[in-house]
């Protein structure tokens, strides 16, 4: 992986600073948070990442599961 220079931030910007890190991930697509002066983290703009890309139907399943694994004891106790 090539990390550009204009998107590396240290963890203690991020924790301090995360709206700034935020807007080099909307100006690059990313941005690398290094933590021990070793890259660590990615943060990606996902509109702008195709690895990332989910097809209307996926977006409905991803959030298909999530209510159902928030509200499984609800939903139990109506199939009764």
């Amino acid at each position: 992986m090539t990390i550009n220079s204009e998107t590396i931030t240290s963890m203690t910007e991020a924790n301090q600073n995360f709206s700034r890190v935020a807007r080099i991930a909307d100006r690059h697509g990313e941005a690398v948070i290094f933590r021990n002066n070793r890259p660590k983290y990615r943060l990606i703009d996902l509109e702008r990442e195709p690895e990332f890309a989910l097809s209307d139907d996926e977006k409905i399943d991803v959030a298909a599961a999530r209510i159902l694994r928030r509200y499984r004891s609800a939903f139990e106790e109506l199939a009764k």
